[in-house]
């Protein structure tokens, strides 16, 4: 019986570029760049003398996670890589393919490899949407090196790939690309007679105004495909001229930006940024910026409950007993939000902001209870003292529950000197008041306290 002869890898890269060439294909996909040379952005990794240029540039590529946000260039990089390989190249998205597909590029991986000993690269699209057992056929072919491995996430593949994956891969980050590399793209699209917005009818009948390119640019969060379907929808609708080219102007593309999605994934990584963003902004008494994260989430569609949440636990950990009104106003504002709902909602979001923004701040009441955690952790088993301990019934009070316990009210100031502690831990001191706002008359309380002028381990 005759060998059997290996299929060729699915090529669907040389699929994509003649739908490139096709002038009904969308702008962005007529636009991608073919050669290294002509790709914009991400110059920390295809820069001149970068990392992943060379590995690029030498055929030596081993098994990457591309990672970045949408429009950055995963894509297109993985599609130059097909063009500059030695290797056989397959394709497969994760949104449709199975296991059923793994296996078959990989027996045909395994053919090739067997026959001639030529390489295969697998380009697996949205990595992050792989389950675990699809990921889990995939990784002994990467780790025997039938296969190369590229992956394409938007997500943080330390969250969406699994560990013995993503060990034996080289991670690199994309960017979202500046406003200067979007202009670039444009004015590429808008002078480009082969593939850009020449090429649909042959003419260079539309001209945009300056500020129309600027306001795209700065409008589409970095998302080269974003701005190029905006450029190509707002070529299209421009109104006629009587003579010369059709203007396209700012309210143009404002206009056709009106339906764009923002950048933001309830359950992704802007997610988990975006809300760290604004806590943070919160903690450091920014005001300004956290109206800003606060307007980004609620615009984006976040769970305004979720934000609201957020702003109750940040009320008790940053702001604490420096302003002890920060929880009722937080508290307050989940009843207002839960009665309300969106859109008015932002209303009393936005006054929650401000009022914990601007709080004094403190901790202590989370290192408070750290420190006392602790010491509950390494005494579980400690007894509760005697004089401490209820003593509701006569036969607890005939074992000494509740002998010698000092009613505090009972005397001067209603303070006593008296242990309340395990006899362990006794002078151990958890709680240490902070200097602002409301806290500071506090500390001048407790520290005439008779154990508030104790020292102990905390």
């Amino acid at each position: 019986m005759s060998p059997r002869k290996p299929k060729p890898a699915t090529d669907m890269f040389s699929q994509a570029g003649e739908a490139r060439r096709d002038r009904d294909a969308p702008l962005a996909a007529r636009m991608r760049p073919r050669k290294l040379d002509d790709f914009i952005g991400q110059e920390h990794l295809v820069g001149e003398g970068h990392i992943l240029r060379r590995l690029m540039l030498t055929d030596s590529l081993p098994s990457i996670i591309l990672w970045g946000p949408p429009g950055t260039g995963k894509t297109t990089l993985a599609s130059i890589i097909a063009e500059l390989t030695n290797s056989a190249f397959s394709l497969v998205s994760a949104v449709s393919a199975g296991v059923a597909d793994l296996r078959r590029i990989i027996g045909e991986a395994q053919d090739r490899r067997g026959m001639d000993g030529r390489a295969t690269i697998l380009f697996i699209d949205e990595l992050h949407r792989f389950n675990k057992s699809q990921q889990d056929a995939v990784l002994p072919f990467v780790e025997d090196g039938t296969i190369t491995l590229i992956g394409a996430t938007t997500e943080n593949p330390s969250f969406e790939v699994i560990g013995p994956l993503l060990s034996r891969c080289r991670v690199f980050p994309l960017h979202s690309l500046e406003r200067e590399q979007i202009a670039a793209l444009l004015r590429r699209a808008i002078d480009d007679e082969e593939r850009g917005l020449p090429a649909k009818d042959g003419t260079s009948n539309v001209a945009f105004d300056d500020d129309a390119i600027e306001a795209l640019s700065e409008s589409v969060g970095g998302d080269a495909r974003i701005a190029l379907n905006a450029l190509e929808m707002a070529a299209a609708s421009a109104p006629p001229a009587e003579k010369g080219p059709r203007r396209v102007t700012r309210d143009q593309i404002e206009e056709a930006l009106q339906a764009r999605t923002y950048l933001y994934d309830k359950s992704g990584d802007a997610h988990y940024d975006t809300i760290s963003a604004f806590i943070k902004s919160v903690r450091g008494s920014d005001p300004d910026a956290a109206l800003y994260w606060l307007a980004r989430m609620i615009e984006s569609g976040e769970d305004p409950l979720f934000i609201v949440r957020r702003m109750v636990l940040l009320a008790a950990e940053d702001v604490g007993l420096a302003d002890p009104q920060a929880l009722v106003v937080s508290t307050a504002c989940q009843q207002a939000v839960h009665f309300i709902g969106l859109p008015e909602g932002f209303l009393p979001m936005a006054e929650t902001a401000i009022y914990l923004a601007t709080a004094p701040k403190s901790n202590s009441v989370m290192t408070s209870y750290g420190r006392a955690l602790a010491d509950v952790r390494e005494s579980l088993g400690e007894p509760v003292p005697l004089h401490l301990r209820n003593a509701s019934t006569g036969l607890m009070r005939d074992m000494d529950y509740g002998k010698g316990y000092k009613y505090a009210h009972d005397y001067d100031e209603h303070q006593v000197e008296q242990t309340h502690l395990p006899d362990r831990l006794e002078g151990h001191r958890y709680y240490e008041p902070g200097e602002l706002g409301f806290e500071a008359k506090i500390k001048e309380w407790y520290e005439k306290l008779p154990r508030g002028r104790e020292t102990g381990e905390p």
